[in-house]
Formats: structure tokens, sequence, C-alpha cells
């Protein structure tokens, strides 16, 4: 019996071992497993930081790991390519590889190394030519003639050209536009006629052509020719080669309308008494009649007039009809008929008569305190002298005689 018992135990302890053996081997399988499954997530980690290092040296820097692709010979057509504000060197050479200029981002960021200049690349378009080397390409860029669709407008200037007392002609802003379209591209001329704008800016919707939605109705009552005056604000504007006239309109007016927004439009209207329109109809008058340092006052005396009913009286709404930048106007002049004339109607023009400044439209919108009816440009400066009576400014108007400034 102690023989059997202690048989049945040594079986027993026996048959639990082999009990205790099987479940750690499964436990060790489980370790192996959890540690392969870690192991796996770190190399899936590390792929995708190698990956996204890769793709920042290759596409964002232009750093090709494995060597680079270029072009050799003169290339195959002429193609427009934008380059964005603030474009870094390596930007620039993504953009000329997906416009077909370039082979490879490399060859653009090896051919711009250790020269300055490539830093000084301006935003804008330029024509390039396709399948060209990367030092051909930085050639290309950095050369005079590169940048083409360029557009300056100056404060003070209008739609239509304008005659100098000499007889010269100064260009207005349709002439400009016109100008800033041209290049050559694949033998072409991408030029769009003085004709064709003015045709555009005459009978196209205003809404479609980005003008904002406070200046459309009253911009549609005005005559055809005159519906976009003022709303093209002073700046830099960058139009591409090749644009329709309608896109060229668009595209200056879509970015006029946001430095109106930065100026305050329309908002800066809300306690002046007058709708947005009419502060920028003043804010040309204002830009056209005085020089910055007196904008504020000249402001003031155009609210005085108008809150007294007088005439404003101004030589250049005059001078807008009849083209002309003079400052003073002639008897048979200032007896013409018109709506521009402020020498026969009370109140504003229908319109804006030029491109207001940014300090223009804020003088509009906050005039100087002062009770002055009267101003004369009385120095040669361009500073104007400002009167609360007819007999004081009749003093002033002899004075700017006397100083050869009127």
């Amino acid at each position: 019996m102690v023989t059997d018992e202690l048989g049945l135990f040594n079986e027993r302890h026996t048959d639990h071992g082999q009990y205790r053996s099987a479940g750690g081997r499964r436990a060790s399988r489980r370790r192996r497993g959890r540690r392969i499954t870690v192991w796996l997530s770190v190399l899936v980690v590390l792929a995708l930081i190698g990956g996204g290092v890769w793709f920042g040296l290759t596409q964002v820097l232009g750093i090709d790991l494995f060597g680079y692709d270029d072009y050799s010979g003169s290339g195959e057509r002429d193609v427009v390519v934008e380059i964005p504000t603030g474009a870094s060197t390596g930007e620039i050479a993504k953009r000329l590889l997906d416009d077909g200029v370039v082979a490879s981002t490399k060859a653009f960021v090896k051919a711009a190394e250790g020269d300055s200049r490539v830093l000084g690349i301006q935003p804008g378009y330029y024509i390039m030519r396709t399948k060209i080397s990367g030092r051909d390409a930085v050639a290309r860029m950095l050369a005079p003639d590169a940048k083409k669709g360029q557009l300056e407008i100056r404060a003070g200037w209008q739609l239509d050209d304008l005659t100098k007392p000499d007889g010269s002609i100064e260009p207005g802003i349709v002439k400009r536009l016109a100008d800033a379209s041209c290049a050559q591209l694949n033998g072409a001329s991408t030029c769009v006629p003085v004709e064709e704008l003015r045709k555009v800016a005459a009978t196209a919707d205003l809404t479609a052509l980005g003008v904002p939605d406070w200046a459309v109705p009253d911009a549609s009552k005005l005559e055809p020719q005159r519906r976009l005056e003022g709303l093209i604000l002073p700046g830099v504007y960058d139009v591409r080669p090749g644009a329709t006239a309608e896109q060229l309109w668009q595209k200056v007016i879509a970015e006029s309308s946001a430095r109106l927004q930065v100026a305050g439009m329309p908002k800066v209207a809300a306690d002046t008494g007058f709708t947005p329109y009419q502060v920028l109809i003043m804010a040309s008058l204002i830009e056209r009649e005085g020089i910055e340092k007196d904008f504020p006052k000249v402001s003031r005396v155009t609210y005085n007039r108008l809150a007294e009913g007088m005439k404003l009286e101004y030589d250049s709404t005059i001078n807008y009809v009849l083209d002309r930048p003079a400052i003073r106007t002639r008897p048979e002049d200032r007896a013409r008929a018109g709506a521009y004339n402020t020498y026969a109607n009370t109140g504003l023009t229908p319109g804006p008569i030029s491109a207001p400044s940014r300090e223009a439209i804020q003088a509009a919108a906050k005039p100087a305190d002062g009770t002055w009816l009267f101003f004369v440009r009385c120095e040669k400066n361009g500073l104007s002298c400002f009167a609360n009576t007819a007999q004081e400014h009749q003093q002033n108007v002899e004075r700017a005689q006397a100083n050869g400034a009127y």
C-alpha cells in the first residue's frame, strides 16, 4: 500500500511537472510575440521618420541623396512660371520642376549654390524654357528681362492717359496694364490691346470682375468708361502674360480689393455720415488736391463746404474730365457743363477721379479738426495755405502767386 501510494504520488508529481513545463512554454511564446510586435512598431516608426526626412531633403530642400538628373541643350518651348512670395531656393526649384523647366530640383539648387543673387529673386511671373539645365535656369531667372507682367500704380493716377502742359503723354492705368501684359511666348506676343481692356472695363459684370459689394451699386451708375475709376489702389501688381483682358482686370481688382480692406474699407466710413463709396470719392479728391501732409486739412475743408452747402470748386475735378494734370483751370473750362464740374454743381462728383492712397482714405474718414473753408497751394513744395474767410483766402492766393506756386 505504501509502495502504491508513493508510486501514485510520484506519478502525479511527475504529471504536475509536465503541466508546469507546458504552461511555461506558452508564456515564453507570448513574451516573444510581444517583443516582435514592439520591434515591428519601432521599425515602422523609423521607416516613417526616414521617409519624412527623405521627403524633406529631396522635395522641400531640393537635395537628392542619390545624384540628380539634369537637362542639356536650349530647351523645347517657352513657359510662364509663377514664383510666389517668400519662396525659398528649394521651393523655386520645385516650381521649375513642376512646370517642366528642370529635370530635378537638385539641378537648380546645385547650380544656385554660391550665387547670392538667387536669394533676391522676386515673386511674380518669369518666362522660362522647358527642359533646360539647372545652370541655364538660374541664368534665365537672374536675367534683367526675365520677370514679366509687373504693373506699378501710383497714387493720383487715373484710368485714362493725361496730357501734360508740354504736350507729352502720361500713360493711365489702362495703358500701363496693357503694357504689363506684353511678353514674347513661343514667338507670339501676349499683349492685350488697350481697346480690349477698355471694353471689358465698360461692359463686364462688376461683381464678376471682383469689385467689392459696397462699391458695385454706385459704380454701376457711372459712365461705362469710368466704372473702375478709384477702385485700383496704388501699389505693385503682378499679372500673368497670356491672360485675357478679363483675367487681367480680375487679378488687379482682387488685389486692390484686399488693399481697400487693409485701408479699413468699408468699415472706416461707419461714423463719417457718408457711404463707403462717397468716402472713396472724397479720398480721390484729397489725393489730387494736396500733398500727404495736408490730406487731413483738405479733408476737413471738404467736409465743411459740403456741410455748408457750398460748391467744392476743386480744379482737379475740371481737369479730370479734360485728362489734364494741371493745378489751375481756365474760365472757359470751369464754364463747361458736366457732372464732374464742382464749380457748377454742389456736392461730390459722381465717382472717384483718381487712385487714392491709403493715407488719403484715412484722411477722408478722419479729417483734421478745424473751421477752414478755403485752401490754395501756396508753396512750391506742394504745401497749401488754409483760410476761414474769402478775404483770408485771397491773401493766400496772392502769396501763392508771389511764391510761383499757383
